[in-house]
């Protein structure tokens, strides 16, 4: 070995590796749909930027902040369906902070929803997309895509 080499060894023991922000966005989404999994609605919200935007293709409207998130889907679905499971299906694809994934949701409406809708007591399971963006180890923006008329069909409410 030349002594040039030798002498560089001994620096890269001590320079940084280059952080994966892929790998990172792809454990804060993970993190969020265990605390989905989990029904623990605010270890999911902890993985929410403070102004993160919220955008439900089939309600058409953004929801901008962590907690009106947290109460306004979260809890909302959480309360109306309190055995919910939110599964990735396949695998995801992760690139620059950005994550997306096909997903199935499933559960029982035992509880009201949020607008006042009573609880049908049906089982429903519905599948959808969802595109996630992380900045700084927090979600910043999340947008759905699903089948809602399907998922309102099984629910007994179209």
């Amino acid at each position: 070995m030349n002594r040039r080499v030798l002498l560089s060894l001994p620096l890269l023991a001590v320079l940084p590796l280059p952080a994966f922000a892929a790998d990172d966005a792809l454990s804060v989404v993970e993190a969020y749909l265990a605390g989905w999994n989990a029904h623990d609605s605010a270890a999911a919200a902890s993985q929410f930027a403070p102004e993160v935007v919220y955008y439900d293709a089939s309600v058409g409207t953004p929801i901008t902040g962590a907690e009106a998130a947290k109460t306004g889907v979260i809890d909302n679905f959480l309360t109306a369906a309190p055995d919910a499971v939110w599964k990735m299906e396949g695998s995801p694809v992760v690139q620059d902070g950005k994550v997306a994934f096909e997903w199935t949701f499933s559960g029982t409406n035992t509880g009201p929803w949020a607008d006042g809708t009573a609880a049908t007591g049906k089982a429903f399971s519905f599948t959808g997309a969802s595109v996630f963006v992380v900045e700084g180890g927090k979600i910043t923006h999340q947008s759905d895509y699903y089948d809602a008329l399907g998922f309102y069909k099984q629910l007994g409410l179209m």
